[in-house]
């Protein structure tokens, strides 16, 4: 008895341990693709405009622009890439579903096969197959899975796709601006706090990737460093020659 209550204590400490994230759900990589692309592209607006010496309602104008035309075109194309992606798995979802209703038997021997390839005893992969391909929706779930890499009932959703990369960018894009809507007339407030942004930015991602924190961050605060210097000079040299 005291074994048997071993294993079961085992077998729960192991289930409640060995859980994964959501890996295939379509809002990790809009929202943190849309938070960098806000932060570093209105970050770069902002320098290249202020490098050109405009004044600071310029500034502000310029860059609530860039908030509102990046965030909706940012949700307009992850909706469509989404979508399209989706569209497209549907498409071969139904190739494979006429194929399991018009060929029965040769997808169960492919199935049985690939099982085989993959060090199943022949007996026992053909035996697999044959119970798997008793029910056509279970069968076709497994064949997308082996055959597409893909699993039919967890498409990335375009609608969430967009909303995430809306509010993503929306977010990262106000953090330059910010310090210019509470009265700033220079431009280092706006600069400190979008790399800070950056650095968190990056910092959070760390969590649910296998990079570390100091690691992540300093990556984008780099990146995001880099395109505001290089735009802040290109302002300062079109400002100079356009004067």
């Amino acid at each position: 008895m005291a074994i048997i209550d071993t294993e079961a204590t085992l077998h729960e400490a192991h289930r409640d341990n060995h859980t994964h994230r959501d890996v295939n759900g379509g809002w990790l990589r809009p929202a943190v693709f849309g938070a960098m692309d806000g932060l570093v592209s209105n970050l770069a607006l902002l320098t290249g405009v202020a490098g050109g010496s405009v004044g600071h309602q310029t500034i502000v104008i310029t860059g609530l622009a860039g908030l509102a035309a990046g965030a909706f075109s940012m949700a307009a194309g992850e909706y469509t890439s989404v979508a399209s992606q989706r569209e497209l798995v549907l498409a071969e979802l139904d190739v494979e579903r006429r194929e399991l209703r018009k060929h029965p038997q040769a997808e169960e021997e492919e199935l049985a096969a690939l099982y085989t390839a993959r060090g199943v005893e022949p007996g026992l992969a053909r035996e697999v197959a044959r119970q798997l391909s008793k029910d056509p929706e279970r069968a076709l779930e497994i064949h997308a899975r082996e055959e597409l890499g893909i699993d039919p009932a967890d498409l990335p959703s375009p609608l969430v796709a967009a909303v995430s990369s809306f509010g993503s960018f929306a977010l990262g894009a106000l953090l330059p601006v910010l310090p210019f809507l509470l009265g700033a007339t220079v431009l280092w407030p706006a600069v400190l706090l979008a790399l800070a942004g950056l650095f968190g930015c990056g910092a959070v991602v760390a969590r649910v990737t296998a990079r570390s924190w100091w690691y992540s961050g300093l990556r984008q605060l780099a990146l995001g460093g880099a395109a505001a210097g290089v735009t802040y000079a290109l302002g300062s040299l079109f400002g100079t020659a356009l004067g």
